[in-house]
């Protein structure tokens, strides 16, 4: 006890020192031109499919599920003209993609742009500037992103090699998560109840659910492997609301590559992908001559939560393997292997030494997690069914954030009042043993508050934040993901963090776009605000993103054209 009270003191000191250090530092922008434009033309279409033993109608880009890749070289320029074709708003993220000075297209909903309306278009226009890698996009409205997604590949530029073997092939590998419900109608039954949501009916790779789920001997996705050669997969988790293992049973996996980002090479069995992280590997097809499966499951660190526990299977097949032999399974962690997850993250550094600010001007202290808030409804039965009866929410600094009627953007570059404030907390409003304290019922008082506001940062500002999980409800690995910027992850840890005993990597942090904050701890991570725009951070489990764990950072313009956002397009969709 008396160990804990005095890093609360230190923790307490540190916290009120932070709300007055802040000094501002402008960087020199790089604003290469494209190299190359590329042109694409998404249709969203509703398509009818059959899957799990059903047949029903959910929404697509182009009617392919999963949607249509975006191939592309780093500097390139990259025009989409999105038309909705359903009866849903609709919006495009393109995530990991840093948008600089073009946070007009990147696409959540109500932060960035009004959706585009049924039978409306937008056109997003936007340069990978300095970038290369993985990438996805997705839907960012209600949760169509479900079905609403596909892949984003972007090369090295020609001539510019890969920092490993060049790979005999390369594939995709997509997981998602699959429901026999309309996703839109899904999302406002799970809102209106004030409870969680259903689990999904089926994982799926590449769409296909494989041979575990009812109906799916043969929607099984497929990789033809010659033995000897080395293959890349390009692994992106598109799911909702659930995180992944994956692994192939009897390989090896060497990453090479975080969120867009290449790693020093790392071997491991399994990997963990939250929904919205990204990683390339390397599997050498090294084994006897067999077939083999890869597999899908769940990793779920909440207590009490529900998740499916069905595995999504794939296969993995050697050329010359007997056509009737039986799949080798791939060997799983157990759900909860907090352990499994932490080792692979311990793993993950940057190839070469990076530039990681070392001087801080503004530190953030972010609490996140769940909360439960009292039962106002007439109708209880219907309307509160989250714990103990009442309604079920998330924040950051215990503020469950609301999205406003406009864009943020816009309000904020229009001068519009009204929408959004700009006092978000730096700070928790509350302090407490935020890990393993202050159970989420009223005499405690963490009901969060509701609205929309924000974080202001000069442009330049070198940040720190100190992501904190909390245990009102339950602690959990928060998938966070940061909108216009990657950010070097310094360090993490379990427990409260500490200022006093936290270790940080400053010469090869990995630099990442979404990242879990550790079941029960906490993540430091570290960037630099030199784009500007309205920029969202929110938790990439929809639910939580539904439920509020959100927030927004404003980045004011700098000096000249490069340091200013651009106006808006012409035709940037109305609400």
């Amino acid at each position: 006890m008396a160990n804990l009270a005095s890093t609360s003191v230190v923790l307490m000191l540190w916290l009120i020192s932070l709300v007055s250090y802040s000094y501002i530092v402008h960087v020199t922008a790089q604003w290469p031109r494209g190299s190359s434009t590329r042109f694409y033309d998404f249709k969203v279409q509703s398509m009818r499919i059959t899957k799990l033993c059903n047949t029903r109608n959910i929404v697509t880009v182009n009617r392919i599920f999963p949607g249509p890749v975006i191939y592309a070289q780093e500097d390139d320029r990259i025009i989409v003209k999105i038309t909705n074709e359903t009866p849903y708003n609709t919006t495009i993220h393109w995530h990991g993609i840093r948008q600089r000075l073009s946070c007009w297209f990147d696409g959540p909903s109500y932060i960035t742009q009004c959706p585009i309306q049924a039978g409306q278009s937008f056109t997003y226009e936007f340069t990978l500037v300095q970038q290369k890698g993985t990438f996805f996009w997705h839907a960012h409205v209600s949760w169509l992103r479900a079905t609403v997604y596909g892949a984003f590949v972007v090369y090295p530029k020609t001539g510019v090699p890969f920092p490993f073997k060049h790979p005999y092939e390369e594939h995709i590998i997509i997981l998602g998560e699959y429901w026999n419900q309309d996703m839109v109608q899904l999302e406002r039954t799970t809102t209106a109840s004030g409870g969680s949501p259903p689990v999904a009916d089926a994982y799926t790779i590449n769409g296909h659910p494989g041979p575990n789920y009812n109906c799916s001997n043969n929607d099984v996705y497929k990789i033809d492997v010659v033995p000897g050669k080395t293959y890349l997969l390009r692994l992106i988790n598109a799911g909702l609301n659930s995180e992944n293992f994956f692994a192939i049973a009897n390989h090896n996996l060497t990453i090479v590559e975080a969120d867009a980002e290449y790693t020093k090479p790392f071997t491991t069995d399994r990997v963990m992908l939250g929904p919205g992280q990204t990683i390339n590997v390397l599997v050498t097809a090294d084994q006897p001559v067999e077939k083999y499966s890869m597999a899908m499951g769940p990793y779920s660190s909440a207590k009490g939560a529900a998740f499916q526990n069905i595995l999504a299977i794939a296969h993995f097949q050697y050329s010359g393997a007997v056509t009737n032999s039986v799949f080798l399974p791939a060997q799983l962690p157990r759900v909860g292997d907090n352990l499994a997850v932490k080792t692979v993250m311990d793993g993950l550094r940057s190839l070469n030494k990076v530039n990681v600010p070392k001087e801080i001007d503004t530190n953030l202290f972010i609490t996140i997690g769940l909360n439960v808030q009292r039962c106002h409804s007439k109708t209880p039965k219907q309307n509160c069914q989250g714990l103990n009866n009442g309604v079920m929410a998330a924040s950051m600094n215990n503020i469950s954030f609301i999205k406003p009627k406009i864009s943020l953007l816009e309000a904020y570059y229009r001068k519009i009042n009204g929408s959004f404030t700009e006092d978000f907390p730096v700070v928790p409003i509350n302090y407490y043993d935020f890990v393993n304290g202050a159970p989420n019922n009223i005499p405690n008082n963490t009901q969060s508050l509701n609205g929309t506001r924000v974080v202001v940062l000069e442009y330049g500002t070198r940040v720190q934040l100190i992501l904190q999980d909390t245990g009102t409800v339950t602690t959990e690995n928060h998938p966070i993901h940061l909108h216009g910027f990657s950010f070097y992850v310094v360090g993490y840890g379990s427990g409260n963090y500490d200022p006093q005993t936290a270790n940080f990597n400053l010469v090869d942090p990995p630099y990442m776009n979404t990242i879990g904050v550790p079941v029960g701890g906490w993540t430091a991570i570290r960037f630099v605000s030199d784009n500007p725009g309205v920029w969202f951070m929110h938790c990439h489990l929809d639910v939580h993103q539904s439920w509020g764990l959100g927030t927004a950072f404003i980045v004011k313009n700098g000096k000249g054209n490069l340091e200013t956002l651009p106006h808006p397009p012409a035709d940037l969709p109305r609400c």
